[in-house]
């Protein structure tokens, strides 16, 4: 589990900034980073690098090896940092507070600007590295791939979809954008998986959300990882949220990840209240959102 580096923040100095940003700008070429390299990268003296390294490795933000060469790598602590110092400088954060999820690709805290946000580290690459260099399209033109590269893209493709649907979806409203990290709206509301409807409730629920995999397609993306985990419900509607996967409507596998969608949401409506959702042609449903004439369940 990677540890909230928000407290450690206030600890670091101009100059520790400037060597972990030379240690990522290595990441580019190398996993490890050459210890000779670090004063041409980071812009400091070799003697600053040295009490440098010392004062970020005491506090876990990089790592060191030592076998064939010294070597130096971010940890995804190291990153957290560099985001956050970053998102500090642009006003956009204030203050950061507890976490409101972990998962395996990303950790979310509640952060405070103006209003409550949330700040979403992504974490592809990490703890399953080889399954996100086969999966995701977006490592597909690279020789060498970093998590934090992958992290970073996936960051980018999941801000520049949220940027494309919201608002015309219920999707989180986009605040910033930085490396591997997204800041954006606080969700109200409680997860789909967490949440236990009445009877009467269900199939409204369950056709808030279909229509806004219809208003995603419309507005030319399909969520591609559809599942009751990122999906909120509130007492306003639903919000659909974890976009990183999402692919335009253009793309060739569109309408079966449209069908896979689909099928993931009925599956898990029909598991959790059987006697309130009957067997639904999932292919009809798919094809009436690929239509754009999904209206409800019953109407199919």
């Amino acid at each position: 589990m990677v540890s909230n580096v928000a407290p450690v923040l206030a600890e670091l100095e101009a100059e520790d900034f400037h060597l972990l940003s030379g240690i990522e700008q290595g990441m580019r070429f190398s996993e490890w980073v050459d210890r000779e390299e670090l004063p041409e990268y980071s812009r400091l003296t070799a003697e600053d690098v040295d009490y440098r390294l010392d004062r970020c490795e005491d506090r876990e933000l990089i790592e060191r090896k030592t076998i064939q060469y010294e070597g130096f790598r971010l940890t995804f602590e190291g990153y957290d940092a560099l985001a956050l110092h970053t998102f500090a400088e642009r006003d956009t954060i204030e203050e950061v507070g507890s976490s409101l999820g972990v998962g395996k690709e990303s950790d979310v805290y509640e952060v405070r600007s103006y209003k409550p946000l949330a700040l979403k580290y992504h974490r592809e690459g990490y703890t399953n590295f080889r399954e996100v260099m086969r999966e995701r399209e977006y490592t597909a033109d690279r020789d060498h791939v970093s998590w934090l590269y992958t992290a970073r893209k996936a960051a980018e493709r999941e801000y520049a979809v949220l940027e494309a649907l919201y608002p015309g979806v219920r999707v989180p409203r986009p605040v910033d954008h930085n490396r591997h990290a997204i800041v954006m709206e606080r969700m109200d509301g409680v997860e789909l998986s967490q949440t236990k409807l009445e009877s009467q409730q269900v199939r409204p629920v369950l056709d808030l959300i279909l229509q806004e995999v219809q208003n995603a397609y419309e507005a030319g993306y399909v969520h591609a990882d559809m599942s009751e985990y990122n999906v909120f419900v509130a007492e306003d509607g639903v919000t659909v949220f974890d976009w990183p996967q999402a692919v335009e409507t253009e793309h060739e596998n569109a309408r079966e990840l449209l069908g896979r969608d689909v099928e993931n949401v009925l599956g898990y409506f029909q598991r959790k209240y059987p006697n309130a959702v009957e067997d639904v042609d999932k292919t009809a449903v798919a094809t009436a959102i690929a239509d754009g004439h999904f209206e409800s369940i019953d109407a199919i």
